[in-house]
């Protein structure tokens, strides 16, 4: 009887699995597509006209991420070259810099920038007596390329640590200097990797809507005009059809990126982890690289500088004044929304990695040839822009029987399911460490399989657990483009006031909530290292008294 109960909870844990990622993933990316491509039950393209109509947005959406995509990847190449040469002191301080924008809003660096350059920013007119409008696209690809550079760094900082440091021991053997070393190894070795961060910044820029309706003035781009056809003109056919387009290169990078150029970025790598290496610090392309990325480091910083000065301060007849009246004006914001924010980041944050790690166990422990088509379909949300996964919510979600539409709750499974492509790969990533002869002498000993989920597989995956909570809780609070559609006015969350208050041209209340959020987001995330920390010298004391 006992057994056959928890046979019986076992299927309906999978079934459960199973049918989340259908409904909440699968069913709302078929309803964008069936909105843009049919109408009254037949097959209607006419609203795809406007690719011939207002051809203006699709050369727009390119051009700047193109440009975009080649400044932010000569940018990480310098960093992330410069990162592997240097100390440990200083590959500390890049990570946590970079750290800094990757927990911060997307379009954070666009108030900064308009608080730095605009046409009273601090640069412009209170240093340079400059009064010039920072709108356009120039403003746009700056910012995207700020903000994309941090995330491409990191990962091409990821696949450097794996090359195999035997090569450079090698040519430093040989005789080879450093400039010889990164031309004809580091970068050749780096160029599959080269190639993924350009792909993913391309689509980024092309998802990217906020940075563009902020600081894009009277430049649009394709993303900008799905957000408007929904807002401003009440289109979601036409929101739906944009978003169609926008999914097109979004898929075919991924399917470049998964059948070939992740393939040949981990065949580039080693055993022998590149740590520890010693480079000579000299030559003409060290140095390029090394100015490169203190420039950028250096930018960044007078960047998130600027975001602080402007929540402290104010100016009046020319003069910068210290003022608490931008924290006194965003105090109704902040009290109404945090906790709201708080709340559901820590439910997204929760629920996406359980979700995931789940979804992994079926697939990869159990190894269920289905849950190999579930898998993929989880990690569609990765694919797409944001928007599209909050249209297609609204697609699927504003009838019976699951009318969501206007309630929290569409708002905490979107951002759930949002980062359930990053919590799954954790997952996977933490079933492969797992000994499985820990797991059949749990069976051996006459243990059920819900008997490895609660005793084997969450003891051991806690550590795994903890990033992809860390991963989704940041996320939640700092996104905005797959919300923008569902929030109603009495449930906004932090990132829909502050991208609100910036529209509106209230800078330095915009600065107050975009400081809050980096400090949450700061707190988690230290505490996450601070647990991490502890874990290591409790190791290092359990080892110490075992030599002992």
């Amino acid at each position: 009887m006992r057994k056959k109960l928890l046979d019986s909870l076992d299927k309906i844990l999978m079934i459960t699995i199973i049918l989340s990622v259908l409904i909440f993933i699968l069913y709302p990316f078929i309803s964008v597509f069936i909105t843009s491509l049919m109408e009254n039950g037949r097959i209607d393209l006419s609203y795809f006209s406007f690719v011939k109509d207002e051809a203006y947005l699709i050369k727009n959406s390119i051009t700047t991420g193109i440009y975009s995509t080649i400044l932010s990847t000569i940018f990480s190449i310098m960093i992330a070259v410069y990162f592997y040469i240097s100390t440990d002191r200083v590959k500390k301080i890049i990570t946590a810099i970079l750290m800094l924008t990757i927990i911060s809003p997307p379009f954070v660096t666009s108030l900064s920038y308009i608080r730095l350059f605009g046409r009273r920013g601090f640069i412009t007119y209170g240093l340079l007596g400059l009064s010039i409008s920072p709108y356009g696209q120039l403003g746009i690809v700056l910012m995207q390329s700020l903000g994309f550079t941090s995330m491409n760094a990191i990962l091409l900082m990821g696949y450097l640590k794996q090359i195999d440091k035997t090569l450079i021991e090698s040519a430093r053997s040989l005789g080879a200097k450093t400039t010889d070393i990164i031309k004809d190894i580091i970068l050749p070795l780096m160029k599959p990797s080269i190639i993924v961060v350009m792909l993913l910044s391309f689509i980024r820029s092309l998802a990217d809507f906020s940075t563009p309706r902020i600081i894009g003035g009277a430049f649009n781009v394709l993303a900008t005009e799905a957000y408007l056809s929904i807002i401003a003109k009440g289109d979601i056919r036409r929101a739906a059809t944009i978003s169609v387009i926008l999914f097109i290169p979004a898929i075919i990078v991924f399917i470049l990126y998964m059948t070939k150029f992740q393939s040949l970025a981990m065949s580039q790598h080693g055993t022998n982890s590149g740590e520890g290496i010693s480079i000579k610090r000299d030559g003409y392309l060290y140095n390029l690289m090394k100015t490169g990325a203190i420039f950028f480091l250096v930018w960044i910083l007078i960047q998130y500088a600027s975001i602080i000065m402007s929540a402290f301060t104010d100016i009046y007849k020319g003069k910068m004044y210290f003022t608490l009246n931008h924290f006194r004006e965003s105090k109704i914001n902040v009290l109404d929304t945090f906790p709201r924010t708080i709340f559901v980041a820590l439910i997204a944050g929760i629920a996406s990695s359980v979700i995931g790690l789940i979804l992994e166990y079926y697939g990869f422990i159990r190894n269920y040839k289905s849950m190999k088509i579930i898998d993929f379909i989880a990690t569609m949300p990765y694919i797409v822009p944001g928007t599209f996964f909050g249209i297609g919510y609204i697609l699927a979600f504003n009838k019976p029987p699951l009318e969501l539409t206007g309630t929290l709750l569409i708002v905490i499974l979107n951002v759930t399911f949002r980062q359930l492509p990053f919590a799954s790969k954790v997952g996977y990533s933490t079933l492969t460490q797992i000994n499985r002869d820990t797991i059949n002498s749990v069976k051996d000993l006459g243990g059920h399989d819900c008997h490895v989920i609660k005793d084997i597989i969450l003891p051991l995956s806690k550590s795994g657990l903890y990033i992809s909570f860390v991963n989704g809780f940041t996320s939640t609070m700092t996104t905005i483009g797959s919300i923008i559609f569902l929030i109603y006015p009495k449930q906004k969350l932090a990132t829909m006031v502050m991208f609100d208050v910036i529209e509106s041209g209230k800078y330095g209340v915009g600065s107050v909530i975009a400081f809050l959020i980096i400090l949450v987001c700061l707190m988690v995330n230290g505490l996450y290292y601070l647990l991490l920390s502890r874990k290591e010298k409790k190791k290092d004391v359990s080892y110490s008294i075992g030599l002992n």
